[in-house]
């Protein structure tokens, strides 16, 4: 299944508008403004909340939790002292995800047992930031959603700095 998800540009907060390959709306992804630390709400063309996105302040390197129906789902977690940044999504059980590729250049792929079952490819000529998210069929595609947005506000932490 192929997904667009672009990001708003003129908001308060972090948000992202997801749709699908028809151009028709599927979900958001909302950050809660004035939060210690980064909370996003991830919900349903309906409004429901499918899943929440919060950081971990406290740990050692960037790291985020994703929680669908109030129990964790993944963990997402950037490596750190790798030349090429990856990032792990560990969820629970053997089927850990890694995301490889050019993460900085938002070209991306997230793998399990060595097959790629996710690509995320940035469209570069837009002022917000937009993403192409293309997922197999037998994958968790709202844990792929959600982990592109943290490794997008990852991204955009580093380039502040």
């Amino acid at each position: 299944m192929r997904y667009l998800m672009n990001q708003k540009l003129f908001a308060l907060t972090d948000r992202f508008v997801i749709k699908n390959a028809s151009d028709e709306e599927v979900g958001a992804v909302v950050a809660k403004a004035f939060s210690v630390g980064a909370k996003l709400t991830f919900t349903d063309v309906q409004g429901r909340e499918v899943a929440s996105i919060h950081e971990k302040i406290l740990s050692w390197g960037p790291t985020y939790e994703i929680y669908r129906d109030g129990a964790l789902a993944a963990v997402v977690k950037k490596k750190l002292f790798k030349l090429n940044p990856t990032f792990t999504v560990d969820v629970p059980g053997p089927d850990d995800l890694t995301v490889e590729g050019e993460i900085w250049e938002h070209e991306y792929f997230f793998v399990r047992d060595g097959k790629a079952v996710a690509t995320v490819s940035k469209a570069w000529w837009t002022l917000a930031d937009s993403y192409g998210v293309e997922v197999l069929d037998s994958e968790d595609h709202i844990l792929v959603l959600a982990s592109t947005v943290v490794i997008d506000l990852v991204a955009a932490d580093e380039e502040k700095r």
